[in-house]
């Protein structure tokens, strides 16, 4: 497997599990920061790598009313003082080809969302940014699928390139985890994340918004790991309830260390 290299972060080829972890979307620059910031020092303090992830816009709401961020100018200027002050990676999607150039001047990794995984212009202009894309496999694709994905990207001499698992479909308003697409997509040479946020989502499952279930994250966590991928994704947020965007799927800041330290014992077993 191919090691891909995030700053100081090496992901992949038999390195320790890596944690994407931030709320869905930013709310405010204070919160983004505060929670940046208690994530960070737990990871440090179970020595897990971590890289900050949030949306500055998530333009694929089912809702016109659907908050989305603070937009791509004061959403980048954010992030950017969080890397500087933190000196923690991070992660954000875009939506657009016209955001493109302007997010990689901020962004560590740039995420392609599940919706826009197979728009061969959006995935290519992200290739030829030169940075690390992370391919959120859509929800409706088979596990193998990726793979001609992964050769847009290639395809532009980009070899810098994480997979994301986050669920398929099961019906309507429903999600389900074939933990099999982990080691389907490991083969392809690439490190494999696994979303187990996304995965408990229940896609427009509240009519104009969607649902989620995260009391099944923790168990579904545990088992990814315990399969076999090489970093977790996870939407935390100190308060889910309250969130902007997500609520229901996104974990308790207050829980994820106790999650984190299963997860460090299940990873000193394999």
């Amino acid at each position: 497997m191919r090691q891909i290299s995030v700053k100081n972060i090496k992901i992949g080829d038999k390195n320790p599990l890596v944690l994407i972890a931030g709320p869905c979307v930013i709310e405010s620059e204070r919160h983004c920061l505060d929670t940046a910031k208690k994530i960070k020092d737990i990871a440090l303090k179970l020595e897990i790598p971590f890289i900050f992830k949030s949306s500055f816009d998530k333009a694929n709401r089912l809702s016109i009313n659907s908050y989305r961020g603070p937009g791509i100018k004061k959403g980048l200027e954010i992030l950017h003082k969080l890397k500087q002050q933190l000196h923690v990676p991070v992660l954000s999607d875009i939506h657009c080809q016209r955001d493109i150039a302007e997010a990689a001047r901020v962004l560590d990794i740039i995420q392609v969302p599940a919706f826009l995984c197979r728009q061969t212009d959006i995935v290519v202009a992200v290739a030829k940014t030169g940075k690390v894309v992370n391919i959120k496999k859509g929800q409706f694709l088979a596990p193998w699928d990726i793979l001609p994905i992964i050769k847009k990207i290639e395809s532009s001499g980009n070899k810098s390139i994480l997979i994301t698992e986050r669920g398929a479909c099961f019906g309507y308003n429903n999600l389900v985890s074939d933990f099999r697409s982990l080691g389907i997509m490991r083969q392809f040479g690439y490190p494999v994340i696994y979303d187990a946020t996304h995965s408990v989502q229940l896609p427009g499952g509240k009519g104009g918004c969607s649902g989620g279930e995260r009391q099944f994250v923790p168990g579904l966590t545990r088992a990814a790991v315990a399969f076999g991928c090489d970093g977790l994704f996870l939407e935390v947020h100190p308060d889910p309830d309250s969130a902007l965007c997500d609520g229901p799927n996104m974990i308790r800041l207050e829980d994820l260390e106790k999650l984190l330290k299963q997860i460090k014992k299940i990873e000193a077993v394999l």
